[in-house]
């Protein structure tokens, strides 16, 4: 395996290797601003009726854990793709809507036609890589990450926006932003930990993927934000058929495909459904089905990630998930992360 570790070494494995930096650089520049805190404010007192939650494509999935966060504080928070919302929910966008839009970019083609549907009848939070952006101009406050540029397939990019949208969160909820910053501290060096032993981790899950031809990421709650995003960048980056589901849904159907070519990863996630987790992962061994499990007691090192606590769950999990896309694009003997047919930016609907 080692001999076609030379296949993969281009621009993609250079942005993963580089995200401990673009998270500590992200870290470095998170900060409220008057008009991002007068907004959690209308909030807290009940301005707004909904918070809807935007994004395409990996900036969508990384919206899941905030979404859990704002419910659980009380509030009605709402997920929908950006091409959905700006052709089919137009509904949403009144004075009683807080709209919080992620996109690396800001300039994707449903961004655009978001700023140009909303025309300021909404309040618009932005999360963004691009300052300069029309998303980021058109915003009401803007929340910037610095993952610097990145060659194709979201990894930088995406890591550092679940750190701002974590930091996003505590400010909503009216949190001790000091206790944030202690907790999202750790994300650099425990990244940078997994990261370290990049080839041992690609060459343990190109043994372990062996003759597979499906895989399915499943998990619970905020782990959703994996699977969706795990899946996506499989496709993107390897090439390779995956898709991303809960465990339940799972159960509902897809687990007819367990053989030996199908493979399925199961994330650990939160405690409060970490035992069914366990059941379903039992279940398709039981049934001598092929599968892992991605948590801080995984038999497998390449699975395994340090327990940091919930803030940056999200970012070590996706850690293995780009292993896989490596190890793929290796078994297949491409480049991994280089787009044939889509660019960077999608600027067409």
């Amino acid at each position: 395996m080692r001999d076609n570790l030379a296949v993969i070494e281009g621009e993609y494995l250079r942005d993963i290797l580089h995200q401990p930096q673009a998270l500590e650089n992200t870290l470095a520049i998170l900060k409220t601003s008057k008009p991002l805190l007068d907004l959690a404010a209308r909030l807290n007192k009940g301005r707004f009726q909904r918070v809807v939650l935007t994004g395409m494509g990996g900036s969508f999935h990384a919206l899941h854990p905030l979404s859990l966060e704002l419910i659980a504080h009380g509030f009605t928070a709402v997920m929908v793709e950006t091409s959905e919302l700006v052709h089919y929910e137009t509904g949403f966008f009144d004075p009683r809507t807080l709209i919080m839009a992620v996109s690396q970019s800001g300039q994707s083609a449903e961004m655009v036609r978001l700023t140009q549907i909303n025309r300021k009848r909404c309040a618009v939070i932005a999360v963004t890589n691009t300052p300069e952006s029309p998303l980021a101009k058109h915003a009401n406050a803007v929340v910037l990450t610095k993952a610097g540029h990145e060659f194709s397939v979201s990894c930088k990019t995406y890591v550092t926006t679940l750190l701002a949208l974590k930091m996003l969160g505590d400010v909503l909820c009216e949190r001790d932003l000091r206790r944030t910053g202690r907790e999202l501290k750790h994300a650099s060096p425990v990244t940078a930990a997994y990261l370290a032993d990049w080839r041992g981790h690609v060459g343990s899950f190109a043994e372990t993927l062996a003759g597979i031809r499906q895989l399915y990421l499943v998990g619970r709650g905020a782990s959703l934000a994996s699977v969706g995003t795990g899946a996506l960048i499989t496709k993107e980056s390897a090439h390779f058929p995956a898709e991303g589901m809960s465990s339940a849904a799972f159960r509902h159907g897809p687990i007819e495909m367990l053989g030996k070519e199908t493979f399925v990863l199961v994330f650990a996630g939160d405690i409060k459904t970490r035992d069914l987790n366990i059941r379903l992962l039992l279940d398709i061994q039981r049934r001598d089905g092929r599968s892992e499990w991605v948590g801080e007691d995984a038999p497998l090192s390449c699975c395994r990630i340090p327990k940091h606590g919930s803030s940056i769950q999200q970012i070590l999990e996706i850690l293995p998930v780009q292993m896989i896309t490596l190890a793929l694009a290796a078994q297949a003997g491409r480049e991994a992360g280089r787009f044939a047919f889509t660019t960077k930016v999608t600027t067409t609907e």
